[in-house]
């Protein structure tokens, strides 16, 4: 075992004693009480294994995209402590090349596909990867198309489904950047902060297709929803209830420098692009709608 599995291994086991501690404890009312990063880019590892344990049984699967090279993704630690099988698609080849060559691709049952997903394709790549019917959980990271990828998911009825939002449009707009299949997050705006869709937007699309919502991540990245039928005591929340304003400082120059807009300020770069507004159900300047959380 190389040295990089050694420490993988490490992690794994030092995270143990966090989710017994959690399960020890009974339900909990806020998914920020039980966040742990082992591989996750936050603190979604333990929100999973809080979920994946109060909703048991699970079907042991899962499709996660946008993974990159796997080392930092929301379900590396489900694959490796649990022993789940999942499906991994990325757009790099590199990186897929990469992940097929790592330990756990022959240690686990994974399966690695190169892929530009959008809402044309991806009940054809699922099938293709070998999913279909119930899995356990899916993981949407795609920096653009999120709302209009999922809003056409069909093949696969997962449990528990864990997207990014944009906290950007705030709690009330409801609101994603229009659908376009080539989109790519900083060809449509130097910013780099246009994109994917507002928590509103996403709870309304996921009553729509049969979930709640259970929470966000604490850092404002990451929202979980639960199928209606499995999710059992898991308390509700409302958008208002559940968003998380994220601090991230990541916005770009026309040169590419990083440029750590706040607030306000992130909102305000990116006024005048049009977003799809669901109440109207058309392309509008997001200016022309207000909100935003600094706002």
């Amino acid at each position: 075992m190389n040295l990089q599995a050694d420490i993988d291994t490490l992690k794994v086991l030092a995270a143990q004693p966090l989710i017994q501690n959690w399960k020890s404890r009974g339900p909990i009312l806020d998914l920020h009480q039980v966040e742990f990063k082992v591989f996750s880019q936050f603190g979604d590892d333990g929100i999973i294994q809080y979920l994946i344990n109060r909703l048991q049984p699970l079907p042991d699967t899962f499709v996660e995209f946008g993974v990159e090279n796997y080392r930092e993704s929301n379900t590396r630690f489900l694959l490796l402590n649990d022993n789940w099988r999942g499906l991994v698609l990325d757009r790099d080849e590199n990186f897929i090349n990469y992940i097929q060559q790592d330990e756990i691709y022959w240690r686990h049952t994974l399966t690695a596909r190169c892929a530009f997903i959008t809402r044309e394709n991806i009940n054809e790549l699922l099938q293709e990867g070998g999913f279909a019917g119930e899995i356990g959980l899916l993981s949407i990271d795609l920096d653009g198309n999120d709302y209009w990828v999922w809003e056409n998911i069909a093949t696969v009825n997962p449990v528990i489904v864990i997207i990014e939002y944009n906290s950007i449009f705030g709690p009330d707009l409801v609101v994603a950047v229009p659908y376009d299949p080539h989109f790519a997050r900083h060809q449509a705006h130097y910013s780099g902060q246009f994109w994917g869709a507002s928590l509103q937007a996403l709870k309304l699309l996921a009553g729509r297709k049969g979930y709640s919502l259970v929470g966000c991540n604490s850092v404002g990245f990451n929202a979980y929803f639960v199928r209606n039928d499995k999710i059992a005591d898991l308390p509700v929340l409302s958008v208002e209830g559940a968003f998380v304003d994220a601090r991230f400082r990541d916005s770009r120059d026309e040169k590419g420098k990083l440029t750590y807009l706040t607030g306000a300020e992130r909102l305000h770069a990116i006024a005048e692009l049009g977003v799809h507004d669901f109440r109207q159900n058309k392309i509008v300047p997001l200016s022309s709608l207000g909100g935003g959380p600094g706002s």
